[in-house]
């Protein structure tokens, strides 16, 4: 085997400029490909791990289109409806830092409550001390190191509606497990959010509600519906099924980049199946003449093959790797999030999906190994004297 390894290296090397030619393109392809899936499949994650700790239910008051105020006197009400495990109205809002061009979610908590979610929980009893009291937040790991791009390393001014400065130290930082949570979160008391944004104290953003039983969350979202018929009522399957149809609508985009990519591809195994040229039948036919044995020529059109392919897709999917994980993908990234993203830059997670991968190896690796020993068998099978000729 090592002989004909030897002779399949050298046989590459006579031909180098059509085979570089084909290692480039082979490799340019599962790359494209590799990079695309590996996107998808880390921000699926990311977006899917975020949906698990949301509320079963969010309550929104809707008046001529847009989102407004909600009364928290609306919580006792729903609280009554059966089946109905807890309500919180929910104080938070955007704040928009133009010096950075991006928006922070500023949340609001009360410190000794039982809140809506199981980390934002853990959270607010890890820093409870920090956040009673005192003008303090805790800030996500993303937060923070956005504002040190602006000289903010222990506290931030927040500029209030009527234009006066409210100053708040940088008491604690957290980071959850998804790093779109870090990446943007503002946590602090829910009084000095409503100074911050001049709430009201009778009013909320939106009021969340969770249900003991997952079946029962269609029926008490309708059941808020007809109470408040001024509602917009959004329930985490909702969510689930925007953010799905989100992706099937990006991954829709690369419907036409796979296509050409699988349609440059074949052009390759059809210039390979179409036949060999006049100078690899020459040498099959002298191969044939001092004694070779047409399965020993197909070894090293095998090991050919294998040899171009096999460093192509290894080559592929380690730079798709680190153009992914190690560069956050540029430009492919943003065709997915979007341009017009006002929130801070966040690391995709390290996902890799053996399944496409593998999947991208048998559509890919197989059918190009297939089109280089089927023409080469039939040079092999031909007499050497009318394959030298």
């Amino acid at each position: 085997m090592k002989h004909f390894l030897a002779f399949a290296l050298s046989s590459l090397t006579r031909r180098s400029s059509k085979n570089i030619f084909i290692f480039i393109i082979f490799t340019f392809l599962i790359f494209i490909l590799s990079s695309v899936f590996m996107i998808t499949n880390a921000l699926k994650t990311e977006m899917f791990a975020t949906l698990k700790s949301l509320p079963d239910i969010t309550v929104q008051r809707i008046v001529a289109g847009r989102q407004t105020m909600i009364d928290v006197n609306r919580c006792e009400e729903i609280s009554k409806l059966f089946g109905v495990s807890d309500v919180n109205p929910r104080v938070w809002g955007y704040y928009y830092l133009p010096t950075l061009g991006v928006n922070f979610s500023i949340v609001g908590v009360e410190s000794f409550s039982k809140q809506y979610n199981k980390e934002l929980d853990d959270i607010v009893d890890k820093f409870s001390d920090k956040l009673v009291g005192g003008d303090n937040m805790i800030v996500g790991v993303g937060v923070l190191k956005e504002l040190k791009k602006i000289f903010f390393n222990d506290y931030f001014y927040f500029v209030k509606p009527d234009g006066s400065l409210k100053k708040v130290k940088i008491a604690g930082v957290f980071k959850p497990s998804t790093s779109l949570e870090s990446n943007d979160i503002i946590i602090m008391d829910s009084e000095l959010v409503r100074e911050i944004f001049e709430m009201d104290e009778t009013k909320a953003t939106d009021i969340v509600v969770n249900v003991a039983n997952h079946d029962e969350v269609p029926t008490i979202a309708k059941k808020i519906r007809e109470i408040y018929p001024d509602s917009r009522v959004i329930t985490k399957d909702d969510l689930k099924t925007s953010y799905t149809n989100v992706f099937n609508y990006k991954s829709g985009l690369f419907l036409a980049l796979f296509i050409v990519s699988i349609f440059t591809f074949f052009i390759i195994i059809y210039d390979k199946a179409s036949g060999l040229s006049s100078e690899e039948r020459r040498e099959i036919g002298i191969l044939k003449a001092i004694g070779w044995k047409i399965d020993d020529i197909l070894k090293v059109k095998l090991l050919e093959s294998v040899i171009i392919s096999g460093l192509a897709y290894l080559l592929a999917v380690t730079l798709a790797v680190g153009y992914v994980f190690g560069l956050q993908s540029p430009v492919l990234r943003e065709l997915f999030m979007g341009y017009s993203v006002l929130k801070p830059p966040f690391d995709l997670p390290f996902v890799i999906d053996g399944g496409v991968l593998a999947l991208i190896f048998f559509t890919t690796i197989p059918i190009y190994t297939a089109a280089t020993i089927i023409p080469a068998w039939r040079a092999a099978t031909l007499d050497a004297d009318e394959a030298i000729r």
